[in-house]
């Protein structure tokens, strides 16, 4: 990833990779976002790959990071926005808002 993209909500930083025009975040990033269970977070990015409200291929990469001994998944900024209509939340609202920019 080229460029890193901080949102701060007053709660949580998270720095996020921009590459390819879109926002990418891990699913751990995801679970700090929206201030979810980690499972409800996997559990509504596999329905939305299952569904194909968005394609997995384009919008899912692996990739390596410091101190983890495999691939961590991230998301593109339309998984992370899908996830957030599901969790419907305040903390999804102020984020939509914020990524609109993208």
């Amino acid at each position: 990833m080229s460029e890193i993209v901080i949102y701060e909500d007053g709660k949580i930083e998270l720095k996020v990779g921009f590459e390819n025009e879109t926002v990418w975040l891990s699913q751990k990033q995801i679970v700090a976002l929206f201030e979810k269970d980690q499972s409800v977070i996997s559990r509504h990015i596999n329905n939305i790959i299952k569904d194909e409200e968005v394609d997995a291929k384009s919008n899912m990469q692996k990739m390596h990071i410091a101190n983890s001994d495999k691939p961590v998944t991230f998301y593109s900024l339309d998984i992370v926005l899908s996830v957030g209509y599901r969790t419907s939340s305040s903390k999804a609202i102020k984020f939509r808002k914020w990524a609109h920019r993208f």
